[in-house]
């Protein structure tokens, strides 16, 4: 566990808590718009919120144990296989029926862009990276592209829910991702250990990644942002297609 104040583990717990949380209510209110009944809608939602809870208690008591710590004797990196193993869960889990009748309503792609609102927590990357405790490589890219994209995810969201549909949307879940995965690799190739091939400054490695709080970020939030935002790209091609094959008119902007 490292020794950062208080306030970085409020910082990282509004986002470990506020994507799944608000996934929870976009998932009901997706249930409800497909044709559920309120009652179905809210075990829909209270379900993924226990998987995805218990997710977040499991990772943190492995983090307080020391399982993601990343060293010279430490061959597998845990932290990774923890992250890509929470990103398939997610991606199945959204071909679950229910779900894929939820994900399958027309408001979907509005509805998954809002819980990437709580990823401008990621400057909180840019705070540790002040204190010393992370090398700028990794936090300056990894904490001012997280706080673009929460920045962005609302006004997207709005767009899409006034049927603006096309290359914004687009744009915001592909360069979602780029910055996600240059996070992934700027903090690996910093690790410690034989995986480390990029300078360390102000401080050795991101070590601090794989300890609490910040080891809750790339095996929680991380994955689950990935996850929305492959399904939102996904519902985006699907719905262009429909339209194309309609014959409406693009209305990509």
């Amino acid at each position: 566990m490292s020794d950062l104040p208080s306030y970085v583990w409020v910082l990282v717990m509004v986002g470990v808590i506020g994507i799944p949380g608000t996934t929870c209510v976009v998932l009901y209110q997706g249930a409800v718009a497909a044709g559920c009944d309120r009652r179905k809608a809210l075990v829909v939602a209270a379900v993924a919120g226990i998987a995805m809870g218990g997710w977040i208690v499991a990772s943190g008591l492995l983090a307080a144990v020391g399982a993601y710590r990343q060293g010279p004797a430490v061959t597998i990196p845990w932290l990774g296989v923890a992250l890509v193993g929470a990103l398939v869960a997610a991606l199945l889990a959204a071909r679950i029926p229910i779900v894929s009748r939820i994900l399958a309503d027309p408001g979907t792609a509005a509805r998954l862009a809002l819980p990437e609102m709580f990823r401008g927590v990621g400057a909180t990357f840019l705070v540790v990276l002040a204190l010393g405790q992370l090398p700028a490589v990794f936090a300056l890219p990894a904490g001012l592209g997280d706080l673009a994209v929460g920045i962005a995810a609302p006004f997207v969201a709005r767009r899409l829910r006034r049927g603006v549909a096309g290359r914004g949307a687009v744009w915001f879940n592909v360069l979602g991702i780029v910055d996600l995965v240059v996070a992934v690799a700027t903090g690996f190739l910093t690790s410690e250990g034989p995986a480390q091939v990029l300078p360390a400054w102000p401080t050795s490695s991101s070590a601090a990644i794989a300890l609490l709080p910040l080891a809750l970020i790339p095996t929680t939030a991380v994955p689950l942002a990935a996850a929305l935002h492959l399904v939102s790209l996904r519902k985006l091609r699907t719905d262009a297609r429909a339209a194309a094959l309609n014959g409406q008119p693009a209305t990509a902007r």
